[in-house]
């Protein structure tokens, strides 16, 4: 009987203390895990879902010596209003089309949260296109890049 065995002799205080550290050490590992890339997650969420920097954003029309922005208001992801701002009552009177226009193109606008499928009457249809482009100017300005 020529065999060789060996005897190791394992205390149970070191082996309890051992088998504690590697599982604390594999939980640690687990929880950094967890924390970090929940938070990842989240912000590719959040970056993908933003389509716009809020606030307010103008573009600027101008009509003969006169000049009269567009704003458009914004929050992360709807565009809230549409509106003709610093128009002199002299420029309403000389294009009377305007505002009617611009009523028109906001409800479009607004109701659909897009400025791509907007529809124009017959009769304003040369001021509403000035209008549109003034509003796809400034959401333009507005969208993330």
């Amino acid at each position: 009987m020529s065999s060789k065995t060996k005897i190791v002799v394992l205390r149970k205080k070191e082996l309890l203390i051992a088998v504690t550290a590697i599982i604390l050490a594999i939980l640690l590992i687990i929880l950094f895990v967890g924390m970090l890339l929940p938070d990842k997650a989240k912000k590719k969420d959040s970056e993908s879902t933003a389509k716009y920097n809020p606030g307010v954003y103008t573009s600027s029309i101008q009509l003969n010596d006169t000049t009269f922005d567009v704003e458009v208001a914004v929050d992360e992801n709807h565009i809230n209003s549409v509106s003709l701002v610093n128009m002199e009552e002299s420029v309403a009177t000389m294009y009377p089309l305007m505002k009617p226009a611009m009523e028109d193109l906001a409800q479009q606008i607004v109701a659909a949260q897009s400025a791509e499928s907007v529809t124009y009457s017959s009769d304003n249809q040369y001021t509403s296109i000035v209008l549109h482009r003034a509003i796809l100017d400034a959401l333009s300005q507005a969208e993330i890049k």
